[in-house]
């Protein structure tokens, strides 16, 4: 199969349109429906894209990259990504993450009356959700365990039918 430019700048072209329209709005937090989904699952259209692109373009690319500036662009872009992978001295966590430990760490008997219900509805409640509330489980961490997901999962399971 022949590597086509008619095929793949379109197509580069078009997943750009996508990922930045995307990135965008995910980045002003202004995403809606399935703009996140695209964005993570289509960019890899994106990356195939631009691999066909390169790869049908190899002997400008390679032209780009033999002179100075080139390079130095693209080195300037692999200290950047190298960078990325560095440690910023605290994990960047949503706002919403400490709440939901703190809810997730009170006592079950607390957090049934923070839903207005009896202990056995949250029990109830989190079996009806797949969580195996076991003997002696004295929190929704110990039920949901330490992932953030499955805790915010747990409590949406606790709270939904409550009208809190």
């Amino acid at each position: 199969m022949k590597i086509s430019r008619e095929w793949f700048t379109p197509l580069t072209m078009g997943a750009f349109g996508l990922m930045a329209v995307t990135g965008v709005l995910m980045f002003f937090h202004l995403d809606t429906g399935l703009n996140q989904v695209a964005h993570e699952w289509l960019g890899w259209l994106f990356v195939i894209a631009v691999a066909g692109h390169a790869a049908s373009n190899f002997l400008s690319l390679k032209r780009y990259f033999a002179a100075p500036r080139g390079r130095l662009i693209l080195g300037v872009f692999a200290v950047v990504l190298g960078l990325t992978f560095a440690p910023l001295g605290g994990e960047d966590k949503p706002p919403f993450a400490g709440p939901v430990a703190a809810l997730a760490g009170a006592p079950l008997p607390v957090l049934a009356q923070v839903a207005g219900v009896p202990v056995d509805t949250v029990s109830q409640r989190l079996a009806a959700a797949g969580y195996t509330v076991a003997p002696g489980s004295t929190t929704l961490a110990q039920v949901a365990g330490k992932d953030l997901g499955s805790q915010m999962r747990a409590l949406n399971a606790v709270l939904k039918q409550s009208g809190n």
